[in-house]
């Protein structure tokens, strides 16, 4: 093949680099468009607490029906209820505010597989971006609760202890539901991580776990006895960098 011979292909590929190029800049605007679609769609759900769990729980396992219980209190109690939208844990945690006194609200991801909005939701958001969905249920929390999951409900996990630790959004109460679940990963944190170095031991003081109901609730309303439930000025601040 002589240098002539691969000019066309080369043009060809650099046809296809900017074609692509191109995409992905307009892409910008569609991530700008589901920012400000969600947040002003969810701007009136405030208290609201973010509920995360398996999408593989089935209607009659234990985990579902006490996600429903702590969904229904915490909605009785005066909190939005935030899930993932889907079904499982997300489809117990938005039933059981669904029937309770304040918003059921569903915050879906496009998936290939698995997911499919669950019916109990009086706001629901569709989004095709896992990272601007996770902020989303960051920014309108007051508090987080982690039932038993696989990596998703780790991911979420993760992702606001991250953020809590190192200062980019507010402290709110992480709380772990069920503690034969996650006692092994929290004994690991404690046993390797902080052993090791990689956290500090006051670290740990951002997780609970609790198991029943009310406590859950009771923590929730304990955290902020002493302040409201709105975040302070400075916190809006620290919101606005998420």
């Amino acid at each position: 093949m002589n240098g002539s011979e691969k000019i066309p292909k080369m043009q060809g590929a650099d046809i296809a680099g900017h074609a692509y190029s191109a995409r992905e800049s307009w892409r910008v605007f569609e991530i700008m468009a589901e920012f400000v679609e969600a947040t002003e769609r969810l701007s009136c759900i405030r208290p609201a607490v973010s509920v995360f769990g398996s999408a593989r729980t089935p209607v009659d396992h234990a985990y579902y029906k006490l996600t429903e219980e702590i969904s229904r209190q915490l909605s009785d109690a005066g909190f939005s209820v935030i899930s993932g939208g889907g079904p499982g844990i997300m489809e117990a945690a938005n039933k059981g505010a669904f029937f309770g006194k304040s918003p059921s609200v569903g915050l879906n991801i496009q998936l290939p597989f698995e997911q499919h909005t669950n019916p109990y939701q009086n706001i629901s958001q569709t989004f095709r971006h896992f990272f601007a969905r996770k902020v989303m249920f960051v920014k309108f929390a007051t508090a987080y609760v982690v039932m038993p999951g696989g990596f998703g409900t780790l991911d979420e996990l993760m992702e606001a202890l991250t953020l809590v630790q190192t200062g980019k959004t507010r402290k709110i109460p992480i709380i772990l539901v069920h503690g034969p679940y996650w006692r092994g990963l929290v004994d690991w944190f404690r046993d390797t991580l902080v052993k090791e170095g990689t956290i500090n031991a006051d670290d740990l003081d951002l997780i609970q776990i609790i198991d029943e109901p009310k406590d859950v609730v009771d923590a929730i309303f304990k955290y902020y006895e002493t302040r409201g439930f709105e975040p302070s000025p400075a916190e809006r601040e620290m919101l606005l960098s998420l």
